[in-house]
């Protein structure tokens, strides 16, 4: 079957935390950060895509990762910017730009304007908030649809 956004309802607070390890829970639910450098994608390198923990809101793709150095993965801009928001965050001594998914709210990190062209943009995000599915089983997940990103001359949604 395939994902859908249409029928999403986020979980109760006690589902969540059922369903999530303490980190995801953590880091989607209290904006905490997972270490750098200790996590599970910083270094991945397989071809698949990204999705929100807690909804299955497909994010990121393996075609926009790139090494920042920093120890976490970043992205150059979300497969659709219908399934990522972002708000100003005044938690720290400077204002920063937190990246959250639309449908469950989840924390996933931060957007900086230091990422390689063609955005400029570095999408820094939590492993801890997602979740990857390999190109080979994006049809038996759900997620056949974004296939597409892996082939020549791929058509997602540009960042803006």
């Amino acid at each position: 079957m395939a994902w859908s956004a249409k029928n999403y309802k986020k979980p109760s607070v006690e589902e969540l935390k059922k369903r999530l390890t303490p980190e995801e829970f953590n880091v989607t639910q209290k904006e905490d950060t997972e270490p750098s450098f200790k996590n599970a994608y910083w270094d991945n390198h397989r071809e698949g895509i990204y999705v929100d923990v807690v909804s299955g809101e497909p994010l990121f793709s393996s075609t926009d990762k790139f090494d920042s150095g920093t120890g976490w993965p970043s992205f150059t801009k979300p497969i659709d910017n219908n399934f990522v928001g972002t708000r100003k965050d005044h938690r720290l001594f400077f204002t920063r730009t937190e990246v959250h998914a639309s449908l469950s709210g989840s924390h996933l990190g931060h957007v900086f304007k230091d990422g390689p062209q063609p955005t400029g943009l570095r999408y820094c995000i939590n492993s801890a908030a997602l979740r990857f599915i390999s190109k080979e089983d994006l049809q038996k997940a759900g997620y056949g649809e974004y296939l597409k990103l892996f082939t020549s001359g791929n058509s997602h949604t540009e960042a803006k």
